[in-house]
């Protein structure tokens, strides 16, 4: 496959044809003689197929699998078409209004692509976007308005800090969130230990396992909840400051730690023991040595 030029849109004579053909196979299976299952969604119910293909999606992006970016692209393209074709058979709007509205907001919010507006640098583009953006949201009476509510928490509380730091309620320097967050584990702390009593002990996997006691009264737990999201929210204000996407760098952990547990599995696994039955020690020394083969880039 050749590389076009960067920016160079796909060939209108086969992205017309192309993309009416996709509008018909939707609008076929939301019809009388479709598919009842098709026929009987809202965007309501739409709602977390939307959510999981999207996150399908960034899974094949992490992967960098062209052939699974493709079809997972696809996946969310039918999302769109499929929401904008119930939109329309319930009389609300179509995939028209869909596109018109979306290319008409990409060319106001970029005057220094499709205007006469002189940017500089990234920042002032940034800037022009939001002075537009905030012209088209004239109905909103919050700072904090726009973000959608089901977003991932961590993804959220990002949004929330850089839409507060954006009318000046920050800190004025990045390096004061590790005093608040000092400030916020203390106070976890005290609510996990009332008695003021925490055990000091070195992470390590040579000792016996302490079983967990679960925290029966209900207002306590509450307040650890609360203690425990207002750690999660500093954290993601420090990444804000440091410009590092949290959702990222959680999946990032994720990925990290899964990859590592299953190379104990398979370490395991090749000496004929059952993950069930080994040890502790066993699984952690398997743990380090994947850390290991890692740092050489094995």
């Amino acid at each position: 496959m050749t590389r076009p030029a960067p920016g160079t849109p796909p060939d209108p004579e086969q992205a017309g044809p192309l993309f009416q053909r996709l509008c018909e196979v939707i609008a076929r299976l939301r019809s009388p003689t479709g598919c009842p299952w098709d026929r009987e969604q809202t965007l309501e119910t739409i709602k977390p197929h939307t959510l999981e293909e999207t996150y399908e999606l960034l899974e094949a992006i992490d992967s960098g699998d062209d052939a699974a970016i493709v079809e997972e692209l696809g996946d969310v393209l039918l999302q769109v078409v499929l929401d904008a074709q119930i939109g329309a058979d319930e009389g609300r709007f179509d995939v028209l209004q869909v596109i018109t509205g979306l290319t008409e907001k990409m060319i106001h919010r970029h005057p220094h692509v499709f205007g006469d507006v002189q940017v500089e640098s990234a920042s002032e583009v940034r800037q022009h976007w939001e002075k537009a953006k905030a012209i088209e949201k004239r109905s909103r009476t919050s700072a904090l308005d726009g973000i959608p509510l089901d977003l991932p928490a961590l993804a959220r509380a990002a949004r929330i800090t850089k839409k507060a730091a954006r009318v000046g309620y920050d800190f004025p320097h990045r390096a004061m969130l590790f005093d608040k967050l000092r400030e916020e584990i203390g106070e976890l702390q005290e609510e996990l230990y009332p008695d003021g009593d925490m055990p000091d002990i070195p992470a390590a996997v040579d000792m016996e396992p302490v079983p967990d006691e679960p925290v029966s009264d209900p207002e306590r737990k509450d307040r650890i909840e609360g203690e425990l999201g207002d750690v999660l929210f500093v954290l993601a204000n420090i990444a804000r400051r440091w410009d590092i996407n949290p959702e990222e760098a959680l999946r990032r952990a994720n990925r990290k730690f899964a990859r590592r547990f299953q190379h104990i599995e398979s370490g395991l696994n090749a000496v004929g023991k059952a993950i069930r039955d080994a040890s502790l020690l066993e699984m952690e020394a398997l743990y380090q040595e994947c850390k290991q083969l890692e740092r050489e880039g094995k």
